[in-house]
């Protein structure tokens, strides 16, 4: 099993509660351990997960959000 590690994200196009959920939902599809931390105001989501990074830079556009 991979250790997980954290990963701290821009991402543009969040907006509402809807948003979070939907972030929330799809990283944790791919990994039921995830902790994900949304942040409306400052446009940030922390995720703490066995993926890497960019698997879940890729959740996250899949959803159709931007990824800084």
């Amino acid at each position: 099993m991979t250790t997980p590690a954290t990963y701290q994200f821009h991402v543009t196009g969040m907006s509402c509660q809807h948003c979070v959920k939907a972030i929330t939902q799809a990283v944790q599809d791919q990994d039921g351990e995830a902790l994900v931390t949304v942040d409306l105001t400052q446009g940030q989501v922390t995720v703490q997960t066995a993926l890497d990074e960019e698997a879940v830079r890729e959740i996250i556009r899949e959803e159709g959000y931007g990824v800084a």
